[in-house]
């Protein structure tokens, strides 16, 4: 991932100080929700397929930092710039490179992911912050909902036809509550913001996302009834997490103020000068937030939205056999 994204802020201190004390791609300052999933079904953790020296005999991970559901040129077309030319449909010709690279036959390629787990996303999300943060207006972005939901609906359909049984498939978080998000849309308007201090439209938005991708899921799911798709809701597992934020361990005056920053202002938010630039502090203790960076959270908060989301994905046929 730091190899594709040479500039990826990710890929520099004080990234992964927590967990790995150095900074291994992964843009929290430990593990990520994917982490905490393969400790849940007892596998090491996923190497990127971009490692050369990868182990992949138990999984392997084609994620990237900042990758897109649409292609690059797609979002150009409708004026929104990316900066990751990795997007869904690129990491599904890795994943198939992948397959074929391991020289199975068609009857083991089926029966091995049979037995394997898919989690596809969180995707989409980047499309719209690219979007919003380059000045796009709602309606543009709410406009690019359906083509992002028919491009995963597209490939969870590619990955079934291969022989995936079980699919895991995250929605958006509640942006609203990101502090990227709080801090560049900030507003005097109280009536803006919900119980939560988070932006009302916003979250309206990641809803309207949320929603027309559960109801693309339950299609899936009846066109192939033989396959396990789940949502993964990360929107409720985040929002839960921060009305019990308190009892939880996190700050109550810090439930939005990013651990590592610089913003002279009440996120601790510059999006010009942001974590892994020179200069830029950390909190004392990470786990006492729940934003790592503004825009990425902690690993104690992807701890706790994995532990939310297992209660619901490991009952519904996805455990691995």
């Amino acid at each position: 991932k730091v190899r594709q994204i040479p500039y990826c802020k990710c890929g520099r201190p004080p990234y992964g100080q927590t967990f790995f004390h150095h900074p291994t791609g992964r843009c929290s300052d430990g593990l990520l929700i994917i982490d905490f999933f393969a400790q849940a079904l007892n596998l090491p953790f996923l190497d990127p397929y971009l490692d050369e020296n990868g182990n992949f005999t138990h999984g392997v991970n084609f994620a990237v930092a900042g990758a897109t559901a649409l292609n690059v040129s797609t979002l150009a077309a409708k004026n929104v710039t990316a900066n990751v030319a990795t997007s869904l449909l690129v990491q599904l010709d890795w994943f198939k490179s992948h397959l074929n690279a391991m020289r199975f036959t068609t009857s083991e390629f089926k029966e091995k992911l049979g037995k394997a787990l898919f989690v596809v996303g969180e995707i989409g999300g980047n499309d719209y912050n690219y979007a919003a943060y380059q000045g796009r207006a709602m309606e543009d972005l709410r406009a690019l909902v359906p083509e992002v939901i028919q491009t995963i609906v597209n490939v969870v359909m590619e990955l079934i036809d291969l022989g995936a049984k079980r699919i895991v498939v995250p929605g958006n978080f509640p942006v609203g509550c990101m502090t990227i998000y709080l801090a560049k849309f900030k507003t005097d308007d109280t009536k803006m913001y919900d119980d939560l201090n988070c932006l009302r439209n916003w979250n309206e938005f990641a809803t309207f996302h949320n929603d027309q991708l559960q109801n693309a899921i339950q299609d899936l799911q009846e066109q192939y009834p033989d396959v396990a798709i789940v949502y993964g809701d990360y929107y409720t597992a985040l929002t839960s997490i921060l009305r019990r934020a308190t009892s939880l361990g996190f700050e109550e005056d810090g439930l939005h103020k990013a651990c590592c920053g610089s913003g002279n202002n009440e996120y601790n938010f510059d999006s010009n000068k942001m974590c892994g630039s020179y200069g830029v502090p950390v909190c004392q203790d990470p786990n006492k937030r729940v934003s790592w960076d503004g825009v990425h959270l902690t690993q104690h908060t992807y701890q706790l939205m994995a532990d939310w989301l297992l209660q619901y994905i490991l009952p519904t046929n996805v455990q691995v056999a």
